[in-house]
């Protein structure tokens, strides 16, 4: 079991520091709330730090970009990003979808959220 993270961003640099400073001017109209709550306005959330090298899951994060380039294909459904999926028996499946990362207000939640779902694939 894999879990694929895609951050509603680009990994190019200058938009990497404006989504910095939009996280910081104007909180509210942030398009990435997977960004928002796993990384402050420039470094990655200590709690989510810890339970990303500790859980035991395979993860993988991608910029919107950087996913749709490397998982190109005609098959591939349209997916609204943020997104997490699940690699599971060979093909991706939607984990946590986009609405219901808008409804997750810190790492903690999203920590509960990933730890209840993931009971049903192992």
């Amino acid at each position: 079991m894999k879990l694929i993270f895609v951050y509603n961003a680009h990994s190019n640099p200058i938009e990497k520091l404006i989504d910095g400073v939009h996280k910081i001017v104007s909180p509210d109209t942030y398009d990435c709330t997977l960004c928002a709550v796993t990384f402050g306005a420039f470094t990655e959330d200590s709690l989510w730090k810890s339970y990303r090298e500790t859980s035991g899951f395979e993860m993988q994060f991608y910029y919107k970009n950087e996913f749709q380039k490397q998982f190109r294909s005609k098959w591939l459904p349209k997916y609204d990003f943020p997104v997490v999926l699940i690699e599971f028996e060979q093909s991706l499946e939607i984990f946590i979808s986009a609405d219901e990362l808008k409804e997750v207000k810190d790492s903690e939640e999203l920590i509960e959220l990933i730890t209840a779902r993931s009971t049903h694939y192992l």
